[in-house]
């Protein structure tokens, strides 16, 4: 009963307003004419959005390509978007033909860095053996020299002397070869710990890829419904889509619980567009809904969305209501209300003529002529405009310009 109450208060008011093909004689003119009323003025900017969780849980590709060089991986298979899914299940398969070429050259290096390893200590352990045999002999050629020493103690003095010079000689022998043994440890040491270096890179080179391997299954972190991403050009990732090694988001697992609307506002109006602004929000699956929602995020810096040349600003509007039917993708209506002036002059845009760069006029209906009247306006949308001076309620104007004023200007 309200709602035809509605129409009809709507039906007269349209009535009041507007006078159709008011007929004047005298000049034989037919002109749509319409009153000066008062009234509310609102200003709206309507902009087209859609709905995303404001929070969800991000599935992601494996962290580690980027260090196996590995730039970007297709994904074979997927499960279908909207699926419900627990924790643990697979989400998705990633092409693993390029990180399986990463993974044999690896396992060629450690081969090659474990058979090092092994010659390497091989060698070290042959030649310090070397060594300690020659520390030995020289041992007992030294005592060897000594025993002659004593022996030659009743020999003429020139043979015991010679005895002790082979003494000397041989201590000294001795002294070198224990010198040089450590000094050849200490090589073989170092030798040892690069090639065990080497080996142990190799090691976790090819745990790091099997790792990885293992992560090109891709599985549900909790659970949830799937909702895939889109790339920078706004297409939804599916199968034989590539991901990328710096952004391997696959899918989020959004909360349903708290939804935004994102829309993108084009610099001529988001001046207009402020955080708190309340907004009317339809949906075009379910065009009898209306739902209601407040500006929450406007960005700073406009960007360029594909297809358009125009700038424009990302908004994220937060529904106030929760609804169960609502999905992440559904395409949104927002209608922002950014401004609104109450019991003002109101004429229809149509009926506001403007000369030169700053002269507004309408042209008054008097009894068998119309007069020019300058205005001056204030705020306006898409149907009406503000005039704050040169005309009064219920004056009646023209909605177009009269034939009479038309003939005039093109004599």
């Amino acid at each position: 009963m309200t709602s035809k109450k509605s129409i009809i208060g709507v039906g007269i008011a349209v009535l009041l307003l507007i006078s159709f093909f008011y007929f004047n004689t005298s000049n034989n003119e037919t002109v749509l004419l319409t009153k000066v009323r008062k009234g509310d003025l609102k200003i709206n900017v309507t902009t087209t959005g859609e709905l995303e969780a404001e929070n969800s849980v991000e599935i992601r590709g494996p962290l580690g390509m980027r260090k196996a060089s590995v730039w970007e991986a297709k994904l074979n298979s997927l499960v279908p978007e909207g699926t419900l899914i627990k924790q643990g299940d697979q989400v998705a398969q990633l092409d693993p033909s390029t990180l399986s070429d990463q993974l044999s050259k690896k396992e060629t290096e450690l081969t090659k860095s474990e058979s090092q390893w092994e010659q390497t200590q091989l060698d070290s352990t042959l030649q310090l053996s070397k060594e300690r045999d020659n520390i030995i002999n020289l041992e007992f050629i030294v005592e060897e020299k000594k025993i002659q020493l004593e022996e030659s103690a009743f020999e003429p003095p020139s043979t015991i002397k010679k005895c002790k010079m082979d003494v000397k000689k041989a201590e000294r022998d001795l002294k070198q070869s224990k010198a040089n043994y450590i000094v050849k440890q200490q090589q073989l040491s170092a030798k040892m710990r690069e090639v065990t270096a080497n080996l142990n890179a190799a090691k976790r080179n090819v745990n790091f890829l099997q790792k990885l391997f293992g992560e090109f299954t891709i599985f549900a972190p909790e659970d949830g419904m799937i909702i895939y991403t889109k790339d920078w050009n706004g297409n939804k990732v599916k199968e034989g889509s590539n991901i990328q090694a710096w952004n391997p988001v696959v899918a989020t697992l959004p909360d349903l619980s708290s939804m935004l609307s994102k829309t993108f506002v084009n610099e001529v109006d988001i001046r207009k567009i402020k955080k708190g602004q309340k907004v009317n929000i339809g949906l075009d699956a379910f065009p009898d809904k209306k739902l209601q929602g407040e500006v929450t995020h406007v960005a700073n810096v406009g960007e360029q969305r594909p297809n358009s040349d125009a700038k424009v600003f990302e908004v994220s509007i937060l529904l106030a209501e929760t609804d169960s039917t609502l999905r992440p993708s559904m395409t949104t209506s927002n209608e922002i209300k950014t401004s609104e002036k109450n019991d003002i002059l109101l004429i229809p845009i149509e009926a506001l003529h403007v000369q030169g760069d700053s002269s507004n006029f309408v042209f008054i209906k008097n009894l068998n002529s119309y007069d020019i009247q300058e205005v001056t306006i204030g705020l306006m949308n898409d149907q009406d405009v503000e005039i704050t001076s040169g005309v009064k309620e219920n004056d009646i104007i023209a909605l177009s310009t009269p034939p009479s004023y038309l003939e005039e200007s093109s004599k």
